[in-house]
């Protein structure tokens, strides 16, 4: 059966933007056990505006995240996770709810079998990831009331989360049942989405135009 957490705690997500991984219930990988974690960023773009982040720097904490998710599984079959850094966006300080910009991360993700010795799925999953947002960032921006790292660490955190629902959508790589992966699948997905939905309604706040007949949304 899938342990998740109860909505109390999707609700804390979005409060905090990206929970501890060590602190969910996470759901069950069949056979899956983490082999080799590897993440390259040598060809990674910026997308302005941005705060600076190296190659290096986004190499380390998203093997680090990825760790943190997947490492606790103990499945009989060993696979392997590659994580490519398309691009990315750090916010910078901005105007205030008016103008301030959102943080983003752009990932190809593939997913090998070590006993195969293939990947399993002919083109790279991209993956999108938003920051999120939490009550300081709703009123000032996420420049503003969160540094560099703390950024990273929540886009990160936000990508394994992301990178889990992927290989949850594909359950016969791990041999889980079709009624667990339903179960799984549902759940992370409302984590993800609890995690990274204020940001979507942040930028729209942000970007409207108000009318009579369209006011905006209130954050």
């Amino acid at each position: 059966m899938s342990r998740f957490a109860p909505f109390a705690l999707i609700a804390t997500l979005v409060a905090c933007a990206a929970g501890d991984p060590l602190e969910e219930e996470l759901p069950p990988m069949g056979d899956f056990r983490l082999a080799h974690n590897i993440v390259v960023a040598d060809n990674m773009q910026q997308v302005p505006p941005s705060r600076n982040a190296t190659p290096e720097e986004w190499v380390e904490i998203l093997e680090s995240e990825i760790d943190r998710r997947f490492g606790a599984y103990e499945g009989d079959r060993l696979y392997h996770i590659g994580v490519a850094v398309d691009g990315y966006a750090l916010a910078p300080p901005g105007i205030p709810i008016v103008l301030s910009p959102r943080s983003i991360l752009v990932l190809s993700v593939n997913i090998w079998d070590d006993a195969l010795g293939r990947k399993l799925h002919e083109e790279s999953e991209q993956i999108v990831v938003f920051e999120g947002t939490s009550p300081e960032t709703m009123l000032v921006g996420s420049g503003i009331a969160r540094s560099r790292t703390e950024q990273m660490q929540i886009l990160a955190r936000n990508a394994a989360r992301r990178i889990q629902l992927f290989m949850l959508e594909n359950p016969e790589w791990f041999n889980i049942s079709a009624e667990e992966a339903a179960a799984a699948v549902s759940g992370v997905e409302a984590l993800a989405e609890a995690a990274e939905a204020e940001a979507a309604i942040e930028a729209a706040a942000a970007e409207c135009v108000p009318t009579e007949d369209a006011p905006c949304p209130e954050l």
